[in-house]
C-alpha cells in the first residue's frame, strides 16, 4: 500500500527536482522500517505492524521511481531499452537472492540459540534428558516452516505420551497451540535481528551513495551530425529530413 501510494508522487516530483534527494530519502525510510521491526515484540499489537510494513513500502516507492527515473536518464534514447532490461533483471535476481539470504540467516540464528531452548523447555516438562537433546539438536529449518504454518511438531518429534514418558497434562501442554510458540519465541526474535541488522546496513549503504550521486542528469549527445546519421540508419529515414527535425526541436 506504501509503495502504490509513494510512486507515483515520487516519480512526479523526481521529473522535475532530480532523484537524488528522494531515492535517499527513501532509503533512509525504507532502513528506518526495519529499524522499527528490531523493536517490535513477538507477540505484537497488528496496528503497529501494519504501520511500520506501510512505511517499508513508502520508504521502496519513494526509493524506485525516482532511481529508475535517473538510470533511464542517463542512457541514449537508443539505448533505454537495454538499460530497462538490465535494470529488471538485477531487481528480479535481487528478490530471489534476497529470499534466500533471509532464509538461511534466520536458520543460523535459530541454530544458535534453538537447541538449548528447545531443550530446556522439553526437559523442564517431564522428557527425559536423552530425548530432550535428540529433540533439540534436529534441524531447525524444520521448526522454522513449521512455525510459518502453525505446526506444533513436537508431537511428531516426541512420538507418543508413553514414548514420551509424560504425564497426561505434560503431554496435552507439550502438543497444545501455545508451547510451541512460547518456546521459539526468543530464538526466532534472534534470527529476525540478524535479518533486519543486515537489510537495515545494506539499506544504509544504498542511501550514502544515493546521497553521493550528481545532480539532475539527462543524457545529451554532443556530436549532432554522428547522432543525425545514426537516428537515419535506425529509422530508415534521410540525414537530412532528421537534421531538420533535430534543428526544429533545438
Amino acid at each position: 500500500m506504501g509503495f502504490l501510494v509513494a510512486g507515483p508522487i515520487s516519480g512526479f516530483l523526481s521529473d522535475r527536482h532530480g532523484a537524488r534527494i528522494l531515492s535517499t530519502a527513501g532509503l533512509s525510510v525504507f532502513a528506518l522500517s526495519f529499524l522499527g521491526l528490531l523493536f517490535v515484540p513477538t507477540n505484537f499489537a497488528y496496528w503497529i505492524f501494519a504501520l511500520l510494513v506501510f512505511a517499508n513500502g513508502l520508504g521502496s516507492g519513494m526509493f524506485a521511481a525516482p532511481n529508475s527515473a535517473a538510470v533511464m536518464n542517463s542512457v541514449p534514447a537508443d539505448q533505454r531499452g537495454g538499460a530497462a532490461g538490465i535494470q529488471a533483471a538485477f531487481m528480479n535476481t535481487g528478490m530471489v537472492l534476497s529470499i534466500g539470504v533471509f532464509f538461511s540467516l534466520m536458520i543460523v540464528g535459530l541454530t544458535s540459540t534453538l537447541p538449548k531452548a528447545m531443550f530446556k523447555g522439553l526437559s523442564a516438562h517431564g522428557v527425559s534428558i536423552a530425548q530432550a537433546h535428540t529433540v533439540a539438536n534436529m534441524p531447525a529449518v524444520g521448526s522454522l516452516f513449521s512455525s510459518f504454518l502453525g505446526f506444533n511438531p513436537l508431537k511428531s518429534l516426541l512420538g507418543s505420551q508413553a514414548s514420551a514418558h509424560v504425564s497426561s497434562q505434560q503431554w496435552t501442554t507439550l502438543t497444545g497451540k501455545h508451547f510451541f510458540p512460547n518456546l521459539i519465541q526468543s530464538p526466532f526474535h534472534h534470527g529476525l535481528v540478524i535479518v533486519f541488522s543486515l537489510a537495515i546496513a545494506i539499506s544504509v549503504i544504498g542511501a550514502l551513495f544515493s546521497a553521493l550521486r550528481g545532480k539532475r542528469y539527462i543524457y545529451q549527445a554532443t556530436n549532432v551530425p554522428e547522432l543525425v546519421e545514426e537516428l537515419a540508419e535506425t529509422s530508415g529515414g534521410l540525414p537530412g529530413e532528421i537534421a531538420v527535425s533535430a534543428e526544429v526541436v533545438r
